[in-house]
């Protein structure tokens, strides 16, 4: 590993406020969402002359902190990432173990998750706190305007006099497109009909969980009805129901299509599925059906790997971004020239077969070395022409022919005929033996 010295901090040109102490935040609003909801906010955030995220993000925030299901496959896809080693390698091809270390400490793995947040939220934005200590303030989405390239001290206002320009501030680092709302946006109708289901399912349980108490009094008998009033109070507080003979009772509960509650139950896993498409693109890594076996399983992990495998160059482009690495050259870190990028995570059975192909394929077409040190993960070595050098010079002396002291040569064709009539004129032990047995049978037949 080479010795990173870490420099002095670089100054920076003033800016011209901290704007995450200078704006004005509001709770997100915590009101009843349904569709309607849901299609204001998306037309709002879709203006093109006064664009405004703010309905939308209060959505989000509601339907992504109140359902399990859709927090649980959010975390998922971001500790997919979190958990592969990153690496910075400097421009000599060494690793910058300083950099290495920053990135995988807590304030780095908070910053990777914000860029990640970016692909859900359609956005993300930090302020970089000026000083030696790398460290930053996550700036509030809904005072962030991508279409105008602004941040907004009101949440609802959208004017240049009344915010800051993003590409004016050095220390503001703006992750996402500018027309992107994320992939909540996918999430949140089924979110927020599950929400509803929900609510449906506990009404079903709370009137039909326990039996129904019925009572008929006679319509004029004002007495008997106060005494069964006083008795259906006095006994529990299950669902209850008093009624007058002459009246027609008839309850229609709905047992014979929905006896066992299933009709909320299968409604419940369809919005969970769809939800884990979205973010997944599969549904076997978080649940199981009743189709699922060990072939779809596999198949839908290797289509979860290959959106880790996206997310993955998606962190390292952001990272490798100039505007992140002067970030870092503020702070003193030696950054020239270098990159970030992940170490590779093998998957040995894929390996296994790529492997038996690509012997296949050196042999009928050259392969550059540096092939098999990138497929395979293989640190290639610094001294690696000269021990190129020694395995040639290897590879040519063991095909030539060797003549070693002592050792015969190998027979002809006419020698081993000749040792063939030698062994036959000068006979071996079994050959006496067979002479001798043969001797004695002509004696006994004489």
């Amino acid at each position: 590993m080479a010795k990173n010295t870490r420099p002095r901090p670089q100054k920076q040109p003033a800016q011209p406020t901290v704007i995450v102490q200078d704006i004005s935040l509001v709770s997100p609003d915590r009101g009843r969402k349904d569709i309607q909801s849901l299609k204001n906010s998306v037309v709002s955030a879709e203006s093109i002359h006064y664009p405004n995220r703010v309905l939308l993000y209060d959505l989000y925030h509601d339907v992504v902190s109140m359902d399990g299901f859709l927090r649980g496959i959010i975390n998922k896809r971001i500790d997919s990432v979190l958990n592969k080693k990153l690496k910075f390698i400097d421009k000599e091809g060494n690793e910058n173990t300083e950099v290495t270390k920053l990135m995988r400490s807590k304030v780095g793995r908070q910053l990777i998750r914000q860029i990640l947040e970016s692909i859900f939220w359609g956005i993300s934005g930090v302020e970089f706190k000026v000083g030696e200590k790398f460290c930053f303030e996550e700036i509030q989405r809904k005072h962030i305007k991508p279409e105008k390239g602004l941040i907004a001290k009101n949440q609802y206002s959208i004017s240049k006099e009344d915010g800051f320009k993003i590409d004016e501030m050095p220390f503001v680092w703006v992750i996402g497109e500018k027309r992107d709302l994320g992939l909540l946006l996918a999430c949140s109708m089924y979110a927020i009909y599950k929400r509803g289901n929900f609510g449906d399912w506990a009404q079903y349980v709370e009137i039909f969980g326990q039996p129904v108490r019925i009572m008929e009094y006679d319509a004029y008998d004002t007495q008997t009805k106060e005494e069964l009033k006083k008795i259906l109070n006095e006994s529990g507080n299950s669902l209850a129901m008093m009624i007058p003979k002459q009246a027609t009772f008839q309850m229609l509960d709905g047992k014979a299509s929905n006896g066992d509650g299933k009709l909320q139950g299968g409604f419940k896993e369809a919005c969970n599925e769809e939800m884990a498409i979205a973010i997944l693109g599969n549904t076997e890594t978080t649940s199981a059906s009743k189709s699922s076996g060990y072939a779809q399983s596999k198949e839908h992990g290797e289509q979860q790997d290959e959106i880790t495998a996206s997310d993955l160059i998606f962190v390292e482009n952001e990272l490798n971004s100039d505007h992140f690495l002067n970030i870092l050259k503020s702070y003193g870190y030696d950054v020239e020239g270098g990159e970030f990028e992940y170490e590779l995570d093998l998957n040995l059975s894929k390996l296994k077969i790529k492997m038996e192909i690509d012997v296949v394929v050196s042999e009928k077409v050259p392969v550059d070395d540096d092939y098999w040190y990138f497929t395979y993960g293989i640190p290639k070595p610094k001294n690696y022409d000269a021990l190129k050098r020694e395995m040639e010079a290897r590879k040519n002396a063991n095909q030539l022919p060797i003549k070693e002291e002592g050792k015969t040569e190998k027979p002809t064709k006419e020698k081993a005929e000749k040792e063939d009539l030698a062994d036959y004129t000068n006979p071996t032990i079994i050959d006496k033996f067979f002479k001798k047995m043969a001797d004695f049978f002509d004696h006994a037949r004489r």
